[in-house]
């Protein structure tokens, strides 16, 4: 839907002076630009700049690199799938994929605009765009890297014949400012990097200087990306992870299509605009600032990717960089579960900065992996799952040298993120697995990617998600669905007076932010106790104070979840346990008993809930929401929810109980959520929503 007045008013309350002198300039500077656009059909100009005897630095020739089998077979057949026509992303099919209409949304229906000014397109309305994700997705062309590989590994023209036909059709059918692939940075970043490595892959193929280096529609896509990057970078509340994006976009393709005389200006540019923002989302423990797991992963990839274009080309190591990759990777292997598998904290959408393998290739250990690769990893990290990815990104380079120091031993917390892993040892027992949220409510002015989530936890058992975070799900489009996902209600903290300890200004704008403070974390041989409280709920009439104690005995396997809060007058309280779609639940007196493994020897575990509260059990309800899981973008399917709800006078205290077995059943659990997804929502996905 439209942007309100009411909308504007909350954005432009998150937005410092300086911010708003920039965004007059930046609508000044884009009127100006708007006399470039060509439209399609027109007659390209001739590209500008353009320097002879350009040459494309680095290649990797076909048999040079050992890839393992099975990371081979998982692309071939996600390659074979877009020839045939099978190609699902963000919990969308495109059934056009292998000839693409590169702005039809297959979730609306709707046509996207192709011929209008980009600048005034409104991509968060859907009845303009469509699902605007859907369409931008295709035009990331993840799918046109897969098939480049896919000719690397086979030498099979047919793959390369398509990458080459799709790519002549997008440049064509996107001429410079026309339409709404030019309306978003972060697209265009992306896209450059899935050039790069396009010509990359296809290097020895014999077309491939007539599809890039000798291809005057390619010059041209090739600058005008570069140019808008340069132009037009996000800043101020908007310099998340997009603004990451657009600098490795615009510094790893001028490194690699150095062919314009203004390179090495993009060069410096790109490289000074990394490390400014890498900087500016990410604390210095390693974590990224919007404290959304999966964006913490996709700046680490953009990072990564980055850093090896710049050592292809020959550039000054970037220290800075390589310190702050290094303890992001330490970071995210330090926060993962005895599976690997990391958590599942904020937004998430499955963005990616380089897809070389199949589906069936879990992005984390493509990280881990690559991280490994290029910069080294400790002695503490988990074991990955070879990838092609892997495989490749360390051929552009020596390995780096990070000179930051790197913790001996997996970390248990990290202080400025507010993250907290309580855990006992894998060794000792199926592992008991518990995350808890003490930190600031997301990043920046507006918080985009933030979720009303202060103290809650994630718990797993073997890997098992017991009690979870149910995740994301949608964006743009079904606000009362990214509404409930975000709320307080979707997580396992205590919701106050049927409102989130934030309030919602917007799909992604927060009205206030509350803060959290991790008043201590005690650890011994027995037991770890944490203990924060936050300030969400002073804003109230009559102001709360909530704060919880996570104690997780190690010895006897139980975790314990007090709550404690306090106010002048009464309030209603709600207490929501959300369980893992593997969980069956029955509700017994003064208790619930919970399940997993069906189909074969079964994990039990009890929970005592607290008596204060009268319980209830929720699955896949839809007026209101409540019951609900998303394993993946766009996709939701139901799964178990207990809330406890209850009046407090004053003062008010729960405490909950969960008792683990002491010895599993099963083998850990080393489920992907995207194998979840396939087989809870057998293709139903579309179904729900």
């Amino acid at each position: 839907m439209s942007r309100s007045v009411t909308w504007y008013a909350h954005r432009l309350r998150g937005m410092s002076a300086g911010e708003v002198a920039w965004r007059i300039r930046d609508l000044t500077w884009r009127a100006r630009w708007a006399s470039r656009q060509v439209r399609p059909g027109e007659s390209w100009p001739a590209p500008e700049g353009v320097l002879r005897g350009r040459a494309f630095p680095s290649s990797v020739p076909r048999g040079s690199v050992s890839v393992p089998a099975a990371a081979r077979e998982d692309l071939l057949a996600a390659a074979h799938g877009v020839l045939e026509g099978r190609w699902t992303a963000l919990g969308t099919h495109y059934p056009a994929i292998a000839d693409p209409d590169w702005f039809f949304d297959p979730v609306s229906g709707r046509r996207a605009p192709q011929r209008e000014l980009a600048f005034r397109i409104d991509h968060r309305d859907e009845s303009v765009t469509g699902n605007v994700k859907a369409v931008w997705e295709l035009s990331r062309h993840h799918h046109l890297t897969v098939l480049a590989t896919a000719w690397w590994l086979t030498g099979e023209h047919m793959y390369a014949d398509t990458v080459a036909r799709q790519l002549r059709s997008w440049w064509r059918e996107n001429p410079f400012l026309s339409g709404v692939h030019w309306s978003s940075g972060i697209e265009l970043g992306v896209r450059l990097i899935s050039w790069v490595w396009i010509r990359r892959l296809l290097d020895g193929w014999p077309g491939v200087t007539a599809l890039f280096d000798d291809n005057d529609d390619a010059l041209r896509q090739i600058r005008w990306h570069q140019e808008l990057l340069a132009a037009f970078p996000s800043r101020g509340s908007s310099a998340n992870n997009h603004a990451v994006a657009e600098a490795a976009g615009l510094y790893a393709s001028a490194c690699a299509f150095a062919w314009f005389e203004e390179s090495p200006r993009w060069q410096r540019l790109g490289g000074q605009r990394l490390r400014r923002s890498l900087t500016e989302n990410t604390f210095a423990s390693g974590i990224n600032r919007e404290l959304a797991t999966d964006y913490h992963r996709f700046v680490a990839e953009l990072g990564l990717v980055a850093l090896a274009e710049a050592s292809a080309a020959g550039l000054p190591p970037e220290g800075e960089v390589a310190a702050q990759l290094a303890r992001m990777l330490d970071g995210a292997a330090a926060l993962g579960d005895v599976t690997g598998r990391p958590p599942r904290q904020g937004d998430g959408d499955e963005g990616r900065a380089l897809v070389v393998d199949g589906a069936g290739t879990d992005p984390w250990s493509v990280l881990l992996g690559s991280g490994a690769a290029l910069l080294g990893e400790q002695p503490w990290w988990p074991d990955v799952a070879p990838s092609i990815a892997a495989a490749l990104l360390p051929t552009l380079t020596e390995p780096l040298r990070a000179t930051c120091p790197r913790p001996a031993a997996r970390p248990t917390t990290f202080e400025d993120a507010g993250i907290t892993v309580l855990r006992t040892d894998p060794d000792t027992g199926p592992e008991i697995w518990c995350r808890c949220d003490g930190g600031p409510h997301g990043f920046g002015s507006i918080a985009a990617h933030a979720h009303a989530d202060a103290l809650a936890v994630e718990v797993r058992y073997a890997g098992i998600e017991v009690l979870v975070d149910p995740g994301t799900y949608c964006y743009h489009n079904q606000l009362l669905w990214r509404s409930y996902f975000r709320s307080t209600l979707a997580h396992n903290t205590v919701e106050v007076d049927g409102t989130s300890q934030a309030v919602e200004g917007g799909p992604f704008l927060w009205r206030t932010r509350p803060s959290s403070t991790v008043a201590g974390l005690d650890v011994d041989a027995a037991a770890m106790t944490w203990t924060a409280e936050h300030d969400g709920y002073q804003r109230l009439a009559d102001p709360v104070r909530h704060r919880r104690e996570v104690c997780l005995d190690r010895e006897r396997r139980v975790l314990t979840i007090t709550d404690h809060l306090d106010a002048a007058g009464a309030h209603t309280v709600r207490i929501p346990l959300h369980l893992g779609p593997e969980v069956a639940v029955t509700i017994e007196p003064g208790r619930a008993c919970l399940r997993w493994g069906a189909g074969g020897p079964e994990d039990v575990a009890y929970v005592d809930l607290p008596p204060e509260l009268t319980w209830t059990l929720h699955e896949g309800e839809v007026s209101p929401p409540l019951g609900w899981y998303s394993p993946g973008f766009g996709i939701r399917i139901p799964s178990p929810t207990l809330v406890g709800e209850g009046q407090m006078s004053s003062s008010f205290c729960s405490r909950l109980v969960l008792r683990f077995p002491t010895e599993s059943r099963q083998s850990p659990a080393h489920r992907h959520p995207a194998e979840i997804r396939s087989a809870s929502s057998n293709g139903t996905g579309g179904a729900y929503g």
